[in-house]
């Protein structure tokens, strides 16, 4: 079964500098129908304007991946580390007994562009750590590249979650075909372009919540970049 989330029922935030769609409920958004999907909790879609950004604010037993399509975001923790994640990086920040950090646009003229998502661990209290890795686009061309895993598996970023995460760019003929397990739930999400999935049609910042399916095609795509979850039931 496919349900399909339309890009424009999402919530949506405006606060000058930083502009946020939010595809569960978040801050003032609050629509019971969508608090999650699986252990998935959060995917906010953010724009943040020049020289802008998110002063120093903390987190617990939450793991934090960050994804930034445009722009850079400078990220700077009370771990120790300052990066700066560039478009092709993945982040990911496991919040555990606690941490604070501070995520900011440097640029002067450019909007850093990126979602924020949240995965709820499958365990609290541990010890709280960061990762960051770098993935070709080339290895997204028409396939899932595995950027999050729970163990780490072809290079990806360690999750301390039963949840993992695919990469894919696909256009024109590209397409591919994944076996997924029916007793656990997918979520499609369509970072920009337009994209089949299953025969639906998907556009930019639209989702397909998946269930008791076999498996996943993604094809048609005109310009597409999607993310693929693999999550709990």
């Amino acid at each position: 079964m496919l349900t399909l989330r339309k890009s424009q029922d999402r919530g949506y935030a405006d606060h000058g500098w930083l502009k946020s769609y939010h595809s569960f409920s978040f801050a003032g958004y609050h629509d019971p129908r969508f608090m999650g999907f699986g252990n998935l909790r959060v995917i906010n879609e953010d724009r943040v304007a020049p020289g802008m950004g998110f002063g120093r604010h903390g987190h617990r037993d939450m793991e934090i991946v960050s994804y930034v399509l445009s722009g850079e975001l400078a990220h700077q923790d009370t771990l120790g580390n300052v990066k700066g994640i560039p478009p092709g990086d993945v982040q990911r920040m496991s919040a555990g007994t606690g941490v604070q950090h501070s995520e900011f646009n440097h640029a002067k003229d450019q909007t850093t562009h990126f979602l924020q998502i949240w995965i709820q661990p499958n365990a609290i209290g541990i010890a709280p750590s960061y990762e960051q890795k770098s993935f070709d686009a080339q290895d997204k061309r028409g396939a899932l590249r595995l950027i999050a895993s729970p163990d780490g598996a072809q290079g990806s970023v360690l999750l301390h979650a039963d949840a993992s995460i695919r990469a894919g760019l696909f256009d024109g003929a590209e397409a591919t075909t994944l076996a997924i397990d029916p007793a656990r739930k997918h979520y499609v999400h369509l970072v920009r372009g337009e994209l089949q999935v299953n025969g639906t049609t998907l556009s930019e910042g639209d989702a397909a919540m998946i269930a008791d399916e076999s498996s996943l095609t993604l094809a048609q795509g005109r310009d597409a970049e999607v993310l693929v979850f693999d999550l709990a039931p």
